[in-house]
């Protein structure tokens, strides 16, 4: 088995694995492993823009209503002309 050395961990993120390894009755070192196998075992994907994240989020959503129709209301496109 390989090992590896981490250096200059805070404080903090050093309590927070000791509690999560507590909670887990895990050792600190065992939960690290576990946390490390995990991320590796997660499916490379690639990164996708905010567009279509935004779009993953919402997707199936859609209106779950009728909307009222506007009698008289008409829209007119914008100009782009200088006047």
């Amino acid at each position: 088995m390989a090992q590896l050395v981490v250096r200059k961990i805070e404080q903090s993120v050093k309590a927070r694995l000791q509690r999560r390894a507590k909670r887990n009755g895990h050792s600190m070192e065992e939960e690290v492993r576990e946390i490390l196998r995990n991320a590796a075992n997660q499916e490379d994907r690639p990164a996708a823009g905010l567009g279509s994240e935004i779009a993953a989020f919402i997707s199936g959503t859609g209106l779950r209503f009728e909307l009222p129709k506007l009698p008289g209301n008409t829209m007119k496109p914008p100009s782009f002309e200088d006047e």
